[in-house]
């Protein structure tokens, strides 16, 4: 598996911005919003601020601790509804969400062809939405921390491992974050999160790919070789603090996809 690739996400002025910066991924239907720590209070400002959220959600944020967390949390909250609202036109207030089996956050039928996935992190949050297949993303500072870099490595796969392990250093750390946020999201999508071991599934690539198209596929053996294919993973590095994986799945051929929103730029 290559290290990420050196494609900026965000402009410079990203962190001065009140609005989120947008992505279409090509070659589908979905959408990745980032926005940028330093641009939450003005963005949550323009978008209407904790009255936008649900009592349960403002309950919940109001009993956070410490300025950062109840910053990235408000800002999470107001970027999926943003995001939404970008794909199905609502306004951000009507968007009501539930818990599925394993507690990720989803859309109540009948909005549930519309999927979602929200991660953030110190410095940076981000969505992504599909109004078709599953989807997951994660982001985390790069390098890895030195907690990580002890800890982590035992619960990955053979091969994973003994890559790393030819590894020194700075390069050791930025493949560690790279497979880190690739699991995580896999996870996502799948809706299991941390319940299922890092070591039950690997990446790979998919040969050369064309311009836009997703480099990484899913060796799963506890899916169905053809449900495996459906999957594409991205590793994408918004800014030189931060990297980010994507697992998008292909909608089953003749499943629907509404036409994405209009954005600045496909990925």
């Amino acid at each position: 598996m290559p290290l990420s690739p050196p494609a900026a996400l965000l402009p410079p002025d990203a962190g001065s911005r009140s609005a989120p910066v947008v992505h279409r991924l090509a070659p589908g239907p979905a959408t990745l919003h980032l926005l940028p720590e330093a641009a939450v209070d003005a963005f949550a400002a323009r978008a209407g601020g904790a009255g936008v959220l649900s009592a349960a959600e403002r309950e919940r944020w109001a009993r956070l601790r410490g300025e950062a967390a109840r910053r990235r949390h408000l800002g999470a909250r107001l970027l999926v509804r943003h995001a939404l609202s970008a794909h199905d036109g609502r306004p951000p207030h009507r968007w009501h969400f539930t818990a599925g089996p394993w507690g990720r956050p989803e859309l109540p039928p009948p909005d549930q062809g519309l999927r979602f996935n929200l991660s953030h992190t110190d410095g940076l949050l981000a969505c992504v939405v599909t109004p078709a297949g599953g989807c997951g993303v994660d982001v985390e500072g790069v390098p890895a921390r030195p907690d990580a870099l002890t800890h982590l490595p035992p619960h990955l796969a053979p091969a994973e491992r003994a890559a790393l392990d030819a590894l020194d250093g700075p390069a050791r750390a930025v493949r560690l974050a790279e497979l880190w946020v690739l699991k995580e999201a896999y996870l996502k999508a799948l809706g299991t999160g941390l319940t299922r071991p890092l070591s039950t599934f690997t990446f790979r690539d998919r040969g050369a790919p064309g311009p836009g198209a997703a480099p990484l596929a899913v060796d799963d053996p506890l899916l169905p070789a053809a449900e495996a294919a459906r999957w594409r993973l991205r590793l994408l590095r918004p800014g030189p603090r931060h990297v980010l994986g994507l697992a998008l799945q292909e909608p089953v051929t003749g499943e629907p996809a509404a036409a994405p929103p209009p954005g600045p730029s496909r990925t």
